[in-house]
């Protein structure tokens, strides 16, 4: 079947599902990035660490100087060398943190309650 064959009622229908379909997953990708926002300790702000769940302004700047003293982290786990930084922070951690990337900071983090 050639384009020229098919039904320009069927090809107008066509035309919309494909405009709704594209609308659809270009929503998909805007969300997905949002929920999957990471931000780079390598580059990373106080205030950008600080939306980091858990991680309030004496941890993000201890992570700053930690980076300033002995340089960039070369994996996620090396923050665990940060002081008051353990096991249970980076399990909570690691899916919102990289080395490497652009930072891009998920606004629904909020600060664990203590």
């Amino acid at each position: 079947m050639t384009i020229a064959e098919i039904n320009p009622i069927k090809l107008s229908s066509l035309r919309k599902d494909m405009k709704n379909l594209l609308l659809l997953l270009v929503t998909l990708f805007a969300f997905t990035g949002a929920a999957y926002a990471v931000v780079n300790i390598n580059t990373a702000t106080q205030a950008e660490l600080e939306t980091l769940q858990g991680i309030g302004p004496a941890k993000a700047k201890a992570i700053i100087d930690h980076r300033k003293k002995k340089g960039s982290f070369k994996s996620p786990g090396d923050l665990e060398n940060v002081k008051g930084i353990g096991p249970a922070t980076m399990k909570r951690l690691r899916k919102d943190i990289a080395v490497g990337g652009t930072t891009a900071v998920k606004k629904e983090n909020k600060p664990v309650p203590r």
